[in-house]
């Protein structure tokens, strides 16, 4: 009994560690002792019984035999006077039980039941893992700190039990985070679901803020308000793209909320980062613009809708903040509206003629070009800064801001001018 009670104690140890049901393991616990026994008689292997009951701690094996007057050829059968001495009321014909002693299984059945129990908890852990994270895939957790790795900078969460692993890489750069406490993190996929899953999660993807959005606006959860695009530069700046399809209901407003209280704690969730909320626009030359905040934009001419590049003239003492730092605004915006950008001040700093683009008979050219213009625009540089006067503040031009292979998502026309867009500094 003793030997039995360590058994029962060591398998309800077994079942918390791997968050398995006892139920469920004593099934897997006697497939694999049903292997084994089976390894050790070969010749019994549709005569073998075990039983395992938790609320009696009773844990035994038999053979089942068959009662003969002869003399027994193999463990199937056995004598009647044998039989006697365990049962009295045994007779030739029927069946009797021989109690299995565990220890004489042998080394290489009783490591075949350990290995057997092993892959049967491997496998009962992946399909658990796939039934608690393939519905949440792509969505927003939250979970608790429980372990920061000084050196490698690996970040452990708990989720309901599971250890994820949040690496550096997918840090919000310059965020501390603490043991205990408490971070929303965006599982962007799981790997591996037919051998052993791992669910990879990040702070820094852009869709973790759409999901924040959606906890903290219940305007973008129920569709009334809907994030046309986004894009971001974790742990600096985001911009977001907005649109409402109720005329009654601001987009912008509704996702700064009262006394900026729904911003707030999506900055805070953020580590500070900075938001700007945009008023999505169909007109391409209005949502560029509105991309470009906080800078004031004069002008927005389309160069070409196939290749989707555009130039963008504003003002002397703007270009500075429309770039923004390396080219930090420019890029962002390019990303936000997928337009290739091109921004340009409306005087020339050394001539002080204004940009030709401000006429208001300006015709884009048709792109008509000789290979060896075609060849020096292919080299033009992407927005990372602009070339500054030794004498002046002020850029003189920007070069073009690459807009990324991932472009704003197609949306439905909207009838409606949307609001000036709002920045949360």
């Amino acid at each position: 009994m003793n030997k039995n009670n360590a058994f029962f104690k060591a398998l309800e140890s077994l079942g918390e560690e791997n968050s398995v049901e006892t139920d469920l393991l004593i099934e897997k616990v006697k497939s694999a002792m049903l292997k084994a026994a089976k390894r050790a008689y070969p010749h019994s292997e549709e005569r073998i019984r075990v039983e395992i009951d938790p609320k009696t701690k009773r844990f035994e094996m038999y053979i089942v035999q068959d009662i003969i007057d002869d003399y027994p050829i193999d463990e199937n059968e056995v004598n009647i006077a044998e039989a006697k001495t365990r049962d009295p009321n045994a007779v030739v014909g029927g069946t009797i039980l021989k109690e299995i002693d565990i220890s004489t299984l042998g080394r290489m059945a009783a490591l075949s039941a350990k290995q057997s129990i092993k892959g049967d908890l491997r496998e009962i852990n992946r399909e658990q893992m796939l039934e608690k994270f393939e519905q949440k895939e792509h969505e927003c957790i939250t979970a608790k700190v429980s372990q920061v790795e000084p050196g490698r900078g690996t970040v452990t969460v708990v989720y309901e039990g599971t250890e994820l692993y949040l690496f550096r890489n997918e840090q919000i750069p310059g965020e501390v985070l603490e043991e205990d406490q408490s971070v929303k993190v965006y599982i962007t996929g799981i790997i591996g679901k037919n051998k052993k899953p791992v669910v990879k999660i990040s702070r820094t993807h852009k869709d973790l803020v759409k999901r924040l959005f959606e906890l903290e606006v219940p305007e973008i959860y129920d569709g009334t308000v809907e994030v046309k695009s986004i894009s971001r530069e974790a742990g600096s700046r985001t911009k977001i793209a907005v649109w409402s399809k109720d005329p009654n209901v601001d987009a912008v407003g509704a996702c700064i909320g009262a006394k900026r209280s729904r911003i707030s704690a999506i900055v805070n969730e953020l580590s500070g980062e900075k938001i700007d909320i945009i008023p999505w626009s169909e007109v391409p030359e209005e949502f560029i613009a509105r991309a470009l905040a906080p800078a004031e934009v004069l002008k927005t001419i389309i160069t070409s809708e196939e290749e989707k590049t555009c130039t963008v003239i504003v003002p002397n003492n703007q270009l500075s903040l429309a770039i923004g730092n390396k080219g930090q605004n420019a890029k962002l915006a390019a990303k936000l509206t997928g337009f290739k950008i091109d921004i340009k001040p409306r005087f020339d700093s050394v001539t002080n003629e204004e940009a030709p683009e401000m006429s208001p008979d300006f015709v884009v050219p048709v792109k008509e070009k000789p290979a060896e213009e075609e060849a020096e625009e292919e080299t033009a540089e992407t927005v990372e800064a602009a070339e500054v006067s030794e004498t002046a503040p002020e850029a003189e031009t920007a070069e073009a801001a690459e807009a990324p292979e991932e472009t704003a998502e197609e949306a439905p026309a909207s009838e409606e001018t949307a609001p000036e867009a709002e920045t949360e500094e």
